[in-house]
């Protein structure tokens, strides 16, 4: 697919990817006791709560336009508030954990999916290229499969951060839920010194799913 054709197709698969992610996290802390992501109106399928200027459409975009082989990108976040959690400490990591299990689930769904394209034939064009359905199926694997491999990642605000937080003991908990300000800058430092390390990780994670298609 060409720069503009894969643009057209993956930014729509990321788009709802990330959405899927968000709705989990608010319908995992509805579960849990938390109505405020359904009272905001944010477990929903439809877009338009849930876009973020830069995090869903500029900086996926960019991250497609620079061929950097890596496509990440987020929705809002879910409004949650621990206060109601019938036991928090445990339902933090649900909630943490169902964004990246939402993701991983859809990994697998386009697998299927992608598998029951190549059992009916349906996988190449005449030229010898994927189909479209096949293509989308494919990126939609690899995508989130990024995302999951991206959101595990132990740096604040990623959902991995959560996880650590409650497994730490108490005297370095504090300090590291201190970090959360500093989460931002220091995901892009990062993403700036270690960017070769975290393309390797995100990769190798990514091809786990896709060797999973064939």
């Amino acid at each position: 697919m060409d720069t503009l054709a894969g643009i057209l197709i993956k930014l729509p698969i990321l788009l709802f990817s990330v959405i899927v992610h968000e709705v989990a996290h608010g319908w995992v802390a509805e579960r849990c006791g938390d109505p405020t992501a359904r009272l905001a109106g944010r477990i929903t399928l439809n877009p338009l709560p849930h876009i973020d200027p830069f995090m869903s459409i500029l900086l996926p975009a960019l991250l497609l336009m620079s061929r950097s082989g890596i496509i990440f990108g987020g929705a809002k976040p879910v409004p949650v508030n621990p206060y109601y959690f019938r036991r928090p400490g445990r339902d933090e990591v649900f909630v943490s954990v169902a964004g990246i299990a939402a993701n991983v689930g859809l990994a697998l769904l386009f697998v299927v999916v992608a598998r029951a394209l190549i059992a009916a034939g349906w996988a190449l064009d005449g030229a010898g290229r994927p189909t479209l359905p096949l293509y989308v199926c494919i990126m939609g694997v690899a995508i989130n499969a990024m995302l999951a491999a991206f959101n595990l990642l132990p740096i604040p605000p990623l959902d991995g951060s959560h996880v650590l937080e409650r497994v730490l003991p108490w005297a370095w908990r504090e300090r590291y839920v201190a970090l959360r300000s500093f989460g931002p800058i220091l995901l892009i430092l990062v993403l700036f010194l270690f960017g070769g390390l975290l393309s390797a990780y995100i990769g190798s994670v990514t091809d786990i799913f896709l060797r999973l298609v064939a």
